[in-house]
């Protein structure tokens, strides 16, 4: 599965050179014109029956992570966050510096803490990686100042989910990955985009690029269901997320009611909800862009931007369906 080789993939903001990769490996059988622009942003041309009309889908490429920022002399490695990260989430996490150097975050020991240490959320500031060099020569052989720091985890499937890293960006490039096998009636721009997690900054170039007619952004958003049902949030394995409102954008409301519709008739899993407590891309996309229409979609995602998350393989299905759902009915309302 796409998923499983994307999660094992270090892509730190700024940082997304092996999941471009293997994601212009993958579909360059599948595409017609595929380009990278200076930021690293790929945009994959798949030529419709008709090039009347411009549809477009962003996903992210780029997960959150760190930077190293100094060397101390006793070889500890200090760091600066790349993206939203809780750091009361991180604190004895095995990661990956630079060239594939294994090491672990580490902060004082509790019973050396004070109550004050204990009794609040540890700044980053006070945390370390340690990658047992002895001092800061042997460490300044290993890794160097602006290396990228990415959380090492073992990616496998546990029952119906995913379980590992950055699925965040996994699961929603796999699910676009996945549509582009399909011929659809109108010219399709696939965007797997950069720095994301950063403020959307490889959205606002590319949507100059392709301005397109209608543009729908996939992205992920916290599920709600540990807390159980009814609490109205999302539940994983419950189908994609058609999103009316975020942080970012109020999507088309019309071409979402249409869609959600038509997803209904053909069978696919999905849940409506206003997701404002989350960034999109679509927001971007559709503020940089001549005159456009965008929607918004998410996958279920349980604690992301952390050291593991878990997602439902068959809501990766889901998204990958109503992607293609959106390719083949949207140009009808356009």
């Amino acid at each position: 599965m796409d998923i499983l080789a994307l999660s094992e993939m270090n892509g730190v903001s700024g940082n997304e050179t092996a999941v471009r990769g293997y994601i212009k490996d993958k579909i360059k059988n599948i595409a017609d014109d595929i380009t990278s622009d200076s930021m690293g942003n790929i945009i994959a041309l798949k030529r419709g029956k008709s090039s009347e009309k411009r549809l477009a889908v962003t996903v992210n490429m780029d997960e959150p992570g760190f930077i190293i920022s100094e060397i101390t002399d006793k070889g500890y490695l200090k760091f600066k966050a790349v993206g939203n990260v809780d750091t009361r989430k991180i604190i004895s996490k095995k990661v990956v510096v630079g060239n594939n150097v294994k090491g672990v975050i580490g902060m004082k020991a509790i019973h050396l803490q004070t109550r004050t240490e204990r009794e609040n959320t540890v700044e980053i500031k006070k945390l370390f990686i340690d990658i047992g060099a002895k001092d800061k020569t042997e460490a300044e052989k290993r890794v160097k100042l602006g290396d990228y720091v990415a959380f090492y985890t073992e990616t496998k499937i546990i029952g119906e989910n995913v379980k590992g890293k950055a699925l965040d960006r996994s699961g929603v490039c796999a699910a676009l990955i996945d549509a582009l096998n399909t011929e659809y009636p109108y010219d399709v721009y696939a965007c797997f985009l950069v720095q994301h997690e950063v403020g959307a900054r490889g959205a606002k170039i590319v949507a100059h690029r392709i301005n397109a007619d209608a543009i729908l952004t996939v992205s992920t958003a916290d599920t709600t269901d540990m807390y159980g049902k009814g609490k109205g949030g999302m539940q994983m394995g419950e189908g994609v997320m058609i999103n009316y409102a975020d942080k970012t954008v109020i999507a088309d409301k019309r071409l979402t009611d249409f869609m959600y519709v038509q997803a209904q008739k053909e069978g696919i899993a999905v849940q409506s909800k206003v997701l404002k407590p989350f960034n999109s891309d679509a927001g971007a996309m559709q503020y940089n862009a001549l005159p456009s229409r965008c929607l918004s979609a998410a996958i279920p995602c349980r604690y992301s931007h952390s050291p593991v998350s878990l997602m439902s393989v068959k809501d990766i299905k889901s998204a990958s369906d109503y992607i293609s759902l959106f390719l083949n009915k949207i140009g009808e309302m356009l």
